[in-house]
């Protein structure tokens, strides 16, 4: 029964990453990729320097909200405790108004709001035939 609602709460990140390597329509421009793998820079570099407070702002606001609720503290001494990969951000991909980005170690997960791009999903590992398993989601 943990399998099953373990699995479950993993199925949002393989959902949105299959909506959106099917929604490539408008929006898939190199400009797009390059303010994607911007984003990802800033908040790779936030995490590298400790400077979770920047880290937390370049997070999505449910991926904030979530991490704050599962870890019961604020997004800033949540990140701090996780360890994320500081790895260098390396290629990206662009699907309408979400991207992901690869890392030296991981993988991170954007979407595009009114604010810009955000991360929705970080500290992601790559596992075979199974969602990403990822640190922080939302």
């Amino acid at each position: 029964m943990f399998r099953s609602d373990v699995a479950s709460l993993r199925i949002p990140v393989l959902a949105a990453v299959a909506v959106a390597a099917l929604g490539c329509v408008a929006g898939c421009t190199p400009a797009s990729e390059q303010s994607a793998r911007q984003t990802a820079e800033e908040f790779q570099g936030a995490v590298r320097a400790g400077d979770t407070g920047t880290a937390c702002q370049l997070l999505s606001d449910k991926a904030r909200s979530s991490l704050e609720s599962t870890a019961v503290r604020p997004c800033r001494d949540a990140l701090a405790a996780l360890q994320l990969p500081t790895g260098n951000v390396g290629t990206g991909e662009v699907w309408g108004r979400n991207a992901q980005v690869a890392l030296d170690s991981g993988v991170l997960f954007l979407a595009q709001f009114k604010v810009g791009w955000r991360v929705t999903a970080a500290g992601c590992t790559s596992r075979p035939d199974q969602p990403y398993d990822c640190d922080v989601e939302g």
